[in-house]
């Protein structure tokens, strides 16, 4: 299968473990660059928001597969960030609670899952230049992009970045909990069988611990443009 129309030429691919930042700074860079924003984990979240939703067991691989293949999912970028519909009813809020993030490994484990998304993926990156975010998009949904970057950070600080997001919502968070889940999540990504998380070969390692927002937008900014 074609990865993308443009064989990755207008693709940055931006992939890394939970709380890296990808999201904050893909939007960003993808603004700076002019292209558009593709946040995968909100796929994610948005079929694991489905099958909770619908009542579908988090242990029947195949209803899950079919919830994802029947999810009509929309992406609209807007002023305020990404608006994500299912089914026609706006969820940007619902599929951020400590309840979706805790389902979420049940589908990204389930290989149906993953290739329908993958598909929408590479459906989305065909349309026009994208900045992509996720856990395999490097690896596996656009491997010939040009420009591959894998952002991480020490655990400590990806869970006070989660805590901050989470507490902003309102929601509030036990700092030792958050860790040992992101630890987890790390640990589920990285030694799942259908496409683990790993940095590709050709991807530029950019450790995001002690730098601010800017900094790192700045930096793949720079990347992009080299690379692109």
């Amino acid at each position: 299968m074609n990865t993308n129309s443009h064989d990755g030429d207008q693709i940055v691919a931006i992939d890394g473990p939970a709380g890296a930042g990808k999201s904050s700074v893909s939007r960003r860079v993808a603004t700076a660059l002019g292209f558009a924003f593709l946040d995968t984990g909100a796929m994610y979240r948005a079929a694991t928001w489905r099958a909770l939703r619908n009542g579908v067991a988090l242990d029947a691989p195949e209803a899950l597969t079919d919830s994802t293949r029947a999810m009509c999912l929309e992406l609209t970028e807007t002023d305020d960030g990404l608006r994500v519909v299912v089914d026609g009813e706006d969820v940007t809020d619902a599929i951020r609670t400590p309840e979706v993030t805790r389902a979420i490994y049940r589908l990204d484990q389930i290989p149906g899952v993953r290739r329908r998304l993958v598909e929408l993926q590479r459906e989305f990156g065909c349309r026009r230049p994208t900045v992509a975010e996720g856990r395999d998009i490097g690896t596996v949904v656009f491997p010939n992009a040009r420009c591959k970057v894998y952002l991480d950070a020490s655990l400590a600080c990806r869970a006070g970045r989660r805590a901050r997001e989470l507490e902003a919502r309102g929601i509030p968070v036990d700092l030792d909990a958050l860790m040992e889940e992101i630890r987890d999540r790390d640990e589920k990504s990285m030694t799942r069988a259908d496409s683990p998380l790993r940095r590709a070969d050709d991807a530029a390692l950019v450790d995001t611990t002690g730098m601010s927002l800017e900094e790192v937008v700045t930096r793949l900014v720079a990347l992009a443009r080299e690379r692109l």
